[in-house]
């Protein structure tokens, strides 16, 4: 099989999304619009992959650090042949074919490209095209390059909407602008593209014309889905594109089996992972490379980002877990928050309007109610009463609270850190902690209960007497 060079091209403004941000940075389903092409490329095993910069390149690079592409910059946006034309400079002396893609076509789909290159190096053709091309059907074809076929059904050229004709203007089939050219077309003829036309652009599609003129094969693949190959211009279209990637995305996870109860206000993003009889309510978001286990559940208007959750765990509902780590038969919630770098061990419980930062909870610990815990290390089996607060900041540094094995804490505790309470101590309610508490020992630092007996009668008796 021949190998597979791509360049997608990436370089344009997006005026129409009104925006700083570059075009391809816009998100769908949690990620950039970027992402998905590169995506469908690393199935591919494209052995290279060349993306064309130009507004907000160093944006875009620094989005992309860690992918294995190579960025080219067009200084001046002179239209898709002339991005073309700058890609291929680093191409030189490659044999194979080379995919063109757009930045801004999120949801195309490796199955799509397979099918392009099947048309393109089909075995049992008797001349292999030089160029294949997806074209769709539209009802409203405003904007899109027209396709215009032979007597015989043959593409021989794609005419942009400026330049149609009256006659051209109603042709149906368009140009979704993805390419699949043999290494030695491309190469050997991007250079002709001119761009004499209304735009005073080069013109990528200009390249089927002088394919056909030169003898060679065009081939094309009419794409059912137009939603799926068509670029994504403006804010709405965005917004059309994160639900269909978000349907697809439930949907994969409810066929292997994932009950997700309203799939329609349920916000899952595309790297979500969920294991098997999970269930998840609606007003449900999953953002970024979550992971939920098997038999969990989700209750509604949970948000979790970034976070991994153990099996037959329940996030009870309104709680918002950010970058953190639940483990197995863990509770958390309702209006609970795990905030970045919270740990909570298997069988432990976080409840009502409880704040975690930072922190790690020991197996089958539990806070159950109006709690704050940051920058503490808690170990297995402790309790923690209602209303505890670990007082890490002292207005210059943060200070860690480490609570051992076993240990009770009263409801109602300042625990200012830094400060360690021992395995199995006691802490009585109401007590503020400011030094080291030995293990099996009680702390307590409330003043001795005293009892006037007749102090409230005798102090109404005296405000009846000023007339209050």
């Amino acid at each position: 099989m021949k190998e597979l060079a791509a360049i997608i091209l990436a370089a344009g403004k997006g005026t129409r999304m009104k925006s700083k941000m570059p075009k391809v940075l816009h998100r769908v389903a949690g990620f950039p619009m970027l992402y998905y092409p590169l995506s469908v490329l690393k199935g591919l095993k494209a052995k290279r992959v060349i993306v064309v910069v130009g507004h907000g390149a160093e944006e875009v690079r620094a989005a992309f650090a860690d992918e294995k592409v190579e960025f080219v910059t067009q200084s001046e946006q002179l239209g898709t042949g002339h991005a073309v034309m700058t890609a291929v400079k680093g191409l030189a002396g490659f044999r194979g074919d080379i995919l063109i893609l757009s930045g801004d076509v999120p949801l195309i789909t490796k199955e799509t490209i397979k099918a392009l290159c099947a048309i393109h190096r089909g075995a049992s053709l008797k001349k292999r095209p030089a160029l294949s091309m997806v074209t769709a059907l539209l009802e409203d074809t405003k904007g899109y390059g027209r396709v215009v076929r032979d007597e015989h059904g043959a593409v021989v050229r794609v005419v942009e909407d400026r330049d149609c004709s009256p006659l051209q203007r109603e042709i149906n089939e368009v140009n979704a602008g993805i390419y699949l050219v043999s290494s030695k077309f491309l190469l050997g003829n991007i250079g002709r593209v001119n761009n004499r036309n209304a735009q005073g652009e080069y013109y990528l599609p200009d390249l089927i014309e002088i394919a056909v003129k030169s003898g060679e094969k065009v081939s094309a693949l009419t794409h059912l889905y137009p939603e799926e190959v068509f670029g994504i211009n403006n804010r709405v279209e965005l917004a059309r594109a994160d639900k269909i990637m978000r349907k697809r995305t439930a949907e994969a996870l409810m066929l292997n089996g994932v009950t997700i109860i309203d799939p329609d206000s349920t916000y899952i993003d595309a790297q979500v992972k969920a294991g098997m009889d999970t269930v998840i309510y609606p007003g449900v978001h999953l953002i970024g490379p979550t992971v939920i286990g098997e038999d969990c559940v989700i209750e509604e208007n949970v948000r979790i980002e970034d976070s991994s959750i153990g099996d037959n765990s329940t996030i009870k509902s309104h709680s918002i877990i950010e970058d953190s780590e639940a483990g197995k038969e863990v509770s958390i919630g309702p209006f609970a928050r795990l905030r970045p770098g919270s740990v909570i061990r298997d069988r432990a419980r976080i409840g009502n309007f409880v704040e975690v930062k930072k922190t790690v909870v020991g197996k089958g610990s539990k806070a159950n109610h109006l709690t704050y815990l940051g920058d503490s290390v808690i170990g297995e089996g402790v309790n923690i009463g209602a209303g505890t607060i670990t007082c890490n900041y002292d207005g210059f540094s943060k200070h860690t609270t480490t609570i051992e094995d076993g240990a009770f804490i009263g409801s109602d505790t300042q625990l200012v850190a830094p400060v360690r309470v021992g395995k199995g101590a006691y802490v009585g309610s109401g007590t503020t902690v400011t030094r080291d508490v030995p293990p099996d020992s009680l702390v307590t630092t409330r003043a001795e209960e005293r009892v006037i007996e007749g102090w409230a009668e005798r102090k109404r008796r005296k405000g009846r007497k000023k007339g209050h």
